[in-house]
């Protein structure tokens, strides 16, 4: 059984940074692709970094340059560092491993593409 769990969400003020963790059980971090979403209140879930099984990433436009995409095989572990957050970074943030697909599949990547999830985690940037 797939479990992903989500932590190190909070409050935070803009300009500050978090740093979010996945642990994964019964599916291993690098065999197959793996990222980030966030859902704003009242808004669609969308991408915000990915994570191929070869590690290779990338990241969504509006947060690049800000956020990265790790993970450590070792602690089979997916992680999302998050600098100079803003209040349009508001939102809950999931973790989300594909299937099938090594390779991420290409921008605009939508939430229906992957398999499993976990619970989120609340991240909150006031200003």
């Amino acid at each position: 059984q797939v479990q992903l769990v989500e932590s190190g969400g909070g409050s935070v003020q803009a300009g500050g940074s978090l740093r979010l963790a996945c642990v994964a059980s019964g599916y291993t971090v690098s065999r197959n692709c793996m990222g980030w979403f966030r859902q704003a209140p009242g808004k669609e879930r969308v991408g915000v970094g990915l994570i191929a099984g070869d590690g290779s990433t990338s990241v969504a436009d509006p947060v690049k340059g800000r956020f990265t995409i790790s993970r450590d095989n070792v602690q089979n572990t997916l992680y999302l560092q998050m600098n100079s957050l803003t209040p349009e970074d508001t939102g809950m943030y999931y973790c989300a491993a594909h299937l099938w697909r090594y390779v991420c599949p290409s921008a605009p990547v939508t939430s229906a593409e992957f398999t499993y999830w976990g619970q989120g985690t609340q991240v909150d940037v006031s200003s």
